[in-house]
């Protein structure tokens, strides 16, 4: 069993582990023709994104891409109603409206979730503000991967951060690909915490293959937000598939794919636990054959579940009190009748 003195290595293995099983159901999901839409973008090999996560506090706030189910696993969602939301089922996080790239929870502290690359970095700097104006002891934290270390929103969202001391981070998870091009194709220096260093920014690096240093760098930057230091983690790791669920990475050769994926944070952390004793291989794969079970049954709820009701398409698109829109025949019909 996992020791005491080192039950957070346990602990976010653990969350790791969920985060990687519940992609490879989703990808399940995919197949069995169950998911709403074509486009997946799955986190396998990004998974100590859960050593940043766990590094957050109850009340703090952030922002995902378009890659983001292993963040909202990571911050205590529900599997069930993840997996319906992917499904596109009514009793997902967003009556099945957001889909994969669009689940968002405020419970969770979730502002939402963006297909626009680099769309969903600004608003942290709003709610940032919001904390710091209300006195609130609250950090936002902005998840995005490298591709969005190009866009120019990022750059004036870093600014205004540094400039009004706000409790922010930027959180980069660089997995080395911007959809099929490799980062050192996009940028001439691919450090990129040093980008957010000459704005001000409290920024480092941090090796993705290693859950416990993505944690302990998590901590100092979030904690130096908390009291006014905004900050700038950028997460190395290897994006094990393609860009989306059809993309076949014809871009990547074999030898690097095989390379990439030896930054396993999951297996590293695993091999940790037993070189440490802190846990047997045993207790490790009961683990894992618990939390298959626990996604697998997740496949099935969201197959199960029901879609929305026709009737609920505009539901949370209007202000309540609005007259909904009339269908289109009848409008139609309307202008029809009128132009006679």
């Amino acid at each position: 069993m996992a020791t005491g003195g080192n039950k957070l290595l346990f602990e976010l293995y653990r969350t790791m582990r969920r985060i990687r099983t519940f992609e490879e159901r989703v990808n399940e999901l995919f197949v069995r023709g169950q998911s709403a839409g074509s486009m997946l973008h799955m986190s396998i090999g990004e998974e100590a994104i859960a050593g940043v996560c766990r590094a957050m506090e109850q009340g703090d706030s952030f922002t995902t891409h378009h890659r983001g189910h292993g963040i909202f696993i990571a911050r205590g969602a529900d599997p069930n109603r993840m997996m319906s939301e992917i499904a596109g089922k009514a009793d997902g996080y967003c009556s099945g409206k957001g889909g994969s790239m669009h689940i968002a929870d405020m419970a969770l502290g979730a502002l939402g979730a963006n297909a626009i690359v680099g769309g969903g970095i600004p608003h942290v700097v709003g709610a940032g503000m919001s904390y710091r104006n209300r006195k609130l002891p609250h950090v936002s934290v902005a998840f995005f991967g490298d591709g969005a270390s190009q866009q120019g929103i990022l750059y004036e969202a870093m600014n205004m951060a540094a400039l009004w001391k706000l409790p922010v981070v930027f959180c980069c998870i660089n997995n080395q690909y911007g959809m099929g091009t490799r980062i050192d194709r996009a940028a001439a220096n691919t450090n990129l915490h040093e980008r957010a260093i000459a704005c001000g920014l409290n920024g480092h690096e941090v090796d993705g293959g290693d859950v416990e240093a993505v944690h302990e760098a998590a901590e100092r930057i979030i904690t130096a937000a908390r009291h006014g230091r905004p900050g700038f983690l950028t997460v190395t790791c290897y994006r094990h598939f393609g860009h989306a669920r059809l993309d076949k990475s014809p871009y990547r050769d074999e030898a690097e794919e095989l390379e990439g994926r030896k930054r396993d944070a999951v297996a590293n952390a695993r091999d940790a636990l037993i070189s440490r004793k802190l846990a047997d291989g045993g207790v490790l794969d009961g683990l894992d054959n618990e939390i298959a079970a626990e996604m697998n049954a997740a496949v099935e709820h969201a197959i199960a579940a029901k879609p929305p009701a026709d009737d609920s398409m505009f539901r949370d698109v209007f202000a309540e009190g609005e007259p909904s829109p009339r269908p289109l025949r009848q409008h139609l019909s309307m202008i029809l009748g009128e132009a006679r």
